[in-house]
């Protein structure tokens, strides 16, 4: 088998452990066949330093958004930033995101995150911009909310732990699924079947880095250059050759996030 190429849809890359230490990083990702990493900003204190290091670095393109999780520090000063960028049209900016539903906090504000949410939709459709969503034990209301304020581009649930039926969901909507390191778990049977049964040309790849530890690193970061550990999970469980399913996830992300083939 030829060495596929890679693209991380969702990578962290502007917290620890890459913060520093950029060049060394993208150099042990391209070694091990990640070549292009997408960069989600989760907060507007966030947004500069994230098309910042896209300038800087080839490798990397940049996403802004407002994470659900730090619903309680957004404001409305942090959407107007947001709106502010966007208007700007950053070369190295392709999606709208980290952005979605999280109810699996003590407090999560769910009324505040929903709006925030259908705003960031608004901004991704004035833009035409693509989405990253997160989603918690939010899957069915987040699909709603999809269906009533619809994005053109479409986008990715990452890191997706759902029902196969929730999956199809979001899918008859246009969108992708983010297949993350969940699957190299044994234990993890819900997701796997999932991701085994879903059709090849919705899958993405991504690692959700330095969050969502793969087996056998458990307690430690992880990395880009894991991504092939994702992949080789994948392909355990799915009826195709290895080629087949590196090359049409390829061309899946190269479609969504209007990335030119290198």
């Amino acid at each position: 088998m030829v060495k596929p190429v890679f693209i991380d849809t969702h990578c962290h890359f502007d917290f620890p452990p890459f913060s520093g230490c950029e060049t060394d990083s993208i150099v042990l990702a391209a070694e091990a066949g990640v070549r292009r990493i997408i960069v989600p900003a989760v907060e507007a204190g966030r947004f500069a330093t994230v098309l910042s290091l896209a300038d800087r670095h080839p490798a990397l393109y940049a996403a802004l958004g407002m994470h659900p999780i730090a619903i309680s520090r957004h404001t409305d000063a942090g959407l107007a930033l947001l709106a502010h960028y966007l208007r700007q049209q950053p070369a190295r900016l392709v999606a709208v995101g980290e952005i979605g539903l999280d109810n699996y906090m003590d407090e999560p504000l769910l009324e505040r995150q929903k709006a925030l949410l259908v705003a960031q939709l608004g901004l991704a459709v004035r833009h035409d911009l693509p989405v990253i969503l997160h989603s918690r034990r939010t899957h069915d209301l987040l699909a709603q909310i999809l269906r009533r304020h619809q994005v053109p581009r479409t986008g990715v649930v990452h890191g997706f732990a759902g029902s196969y039926e929730q999956a199809v969901a979001f899918i008859k909507l246009g969108y992708y699924i983010g297949v993350g390191g969940t699957i190299t778990y044994a234990r993890a049977n819900k997701t796997r079947r999932v991701m085994a049964r879903l059709p090849l040309n919705r899958l993405l790849l991504e690692t959700d880095a330095p969050d969502m530890p793969l087996a056998g690193f458990q307690g430690q970061p992880n990395r880009p250059e894991r991504l092939g550990v994702t992949f080789a999970s994948l392909c355990e469980l799915r009826p195709e050759p290895p080629e087949q399913i590196a090359e049409i996830i390829y061309r899946n992300t190269l479609d969504l996030f209007g990335l030119t083939c290198q």
